[in-house]
């Protein structure tokens, strides 16, 4: 079995991803890893319309929020090709819609917008770190794969360029090991040294914060992925950006899901650094089916 790629190694692998050949002045290209996966990752996709988009504004305005829709399944063994157009560049604001195709369709498109740093208001609701062991002191992803190793699918050999750490249990263990919870939480951190570039930190973060969060439809049921479960696939996704911080040292990221019907289950995520600093937000809704059941 070929071993996955971990800490730097795999980080430079992902910064190679994020590293879009850039065609001209609004038009880019990028490539997909090859694991193994039958479909580009979602947060990859997001990620890289999102290096697309901030390449194309003023080094001074610093991504505040993106709204991404995912339309078709990405194939990894062709490139992406991303095209960005400009929807306004204010004096404080600048937005953007990055559009990425393969074989002449679009498989998602993103809005973000920019902004230059401002001082105004600052309040943000407590972290709940309190009853919270710390990143240390829970299991590693590689310690969830030897425990069920028949149940670790693309874990086992995904380049890990993302240190996740359940508090609780993952939702991809088998049918019957995990207890219905109201809520998930997962630390995480880029696994190993990023550039200083705040661009490339907002990406990491962006490719990170679609790794877990739709667990937490999930959990309220004790459901799982895979054999005996549901199979499910990302329809949207948005990130709100409130204070600066670096994609590379550990942040835990709080889920909980407000509503599931319909095939569909909402999650939302609250991210916080170990010193309590609410640094992102995000919401996602998926497409979630019991494993056998097709669309009429």
């Amino acid at each position: 079995m070929t071993l996955p790629l971990f800490g730097q190694a795999a980080v430079d692998q992902l910064l190679e991803v994020l590293d879009l050949e850039q065609v001209d002045a609004a038009a880019f290209v990028g490539e997909s890893p090859q694991t193994g996966a039958q479909r580009v990752f979602g947060g990859q996709v997001a990620g890289q319309a999102l290096v697309a988009a901030g390449r194309t504004v003023e080094r001074d305005r610093f991504v505040h929020s993106l709204h991404g829709y995912f339309v078709r399944p990405g194939d990894p063994t062709e490139p992406i090709r991303f095209q960005v157009e400009t929807i306004r560049d204010g004096r404080s604001f600048s937005v953007r819609r990055s559009t990425a195709q393969q074989h002449g369709k679009t498989i998602f498109f993103m809005s973000a917008s920019f902004q230059v740093r401002e001082e105004g208001l600052d309040h943000h609701s407590p972290a709940p770190l309190d009853d919270v062991p710390g990143p240390d002191d829970v299991p590693t992803m590689l310690d969830w794969v030897q425990r069920y190793p028949s149940r670790a699918g693309i874990f086992a050999s995904a380049p890990q360029a993302v240190d996740v750490r359940y508090v609780g249990v993952p939702g991809w263990v088998p049918p019957g090991d995990r207890v219905a919870s109201e809520e998930q939480r997962v630390w995480m951190r880029i696994n190993g040294t990023l550039p200083d570039d705040p661009l490339i930190h907002a990406c990491a973060l962006t490719y990170a914060s679609d790794l877990s969060l739709l667990d937490s439809v999930l959990s309220v049921h004790g459901e799982v992925w895979g054999p005996g479960g549901v199979i499910g696939a990302s329809l949207d996704h948005a990130l709100w950006l409130h204070r600066p911080f670096r994609a590379d040292e550990w942040f835990l990221y709080d889920c909980t899901s407000p509503s599931a019907s319909g095939s569909r289950g909402l999650a939302m995520g609250r991210m916080f650094t170990r010193d309590g600093r609410h640094i992102a937000s995000a919401g996602q809704e998926g497409l979630l089916r019991r494993i056998g059941e097709r669309k009429q």
